[in-house]
């Protein structure tokens, strides 16, 4: 095909993603970072020494159904926050976004501090990432262009 020839096959359009579905998916890519960090973390000698003794490595937490229940709970709201930025009407979903991922995003720095296996920090630094991604579009949500009705 020379410079002056024209292609006779249609040029690819991109289609807005819905930004409810945006979000969602960014904390779906957040908990599978988030997940096989911990899968590996759970393959070191440290660890496996640490919960052998009933231990968080590094932590000194006892593991115990305390601990295990924060855990799950920890993990329960970004879980959650899949669905819920699919269902949840913007005017709640935009706010929850944005304060949930900047919290967690606070917590996975945090739980990075004086961390220095490689894996982990490459995680966390996606993982924070990610969670400002998700702050940086609840944050820029669009408004609906429709007007306000005034009560009367």
């Amino acid at each position: 095909m020379t410079a002056t020839q024209t292609s006779s096959s249609p040029s690819r359009q991109d289609q807005k993603v819905n930004v409810k579905v945006v979000t969602s998916g960014l904390w779906v890519a957040m908990l599978f970072v988030f997940a096989y960090v911990d899968i590996f973390t759970a393959l070191r000698a440290d660890v496996i020494t640490g919960v052998l003794g009933g231990k968080v490595a590094g932590a000194g937490f006892d593991i115990n159904q305390s601990f295990l229940v924060l855990t799950t709970v920890y993990i329960l709201v970004p879980a959650l926050m899949v669905p819920f930025s699919l269902m949840a009407p913007a005017r709640l979903n935009r706010p929850v976004n944005v304060v949930v991922s900047i919290l967690y995003a606070v917590s996975v720095v945090a739980a990075a501090i004086g961390e220095t296996w490689a894996y982990y920090l490459v995680g966390s630094v996606v993982e924070v990432v990610l969670l400002v991604a998700i702050a940086a579009v609840a944050w820029s949500w669009p408004r609906s262009s429709a007007p306000r009705q005034l009560a009367a």
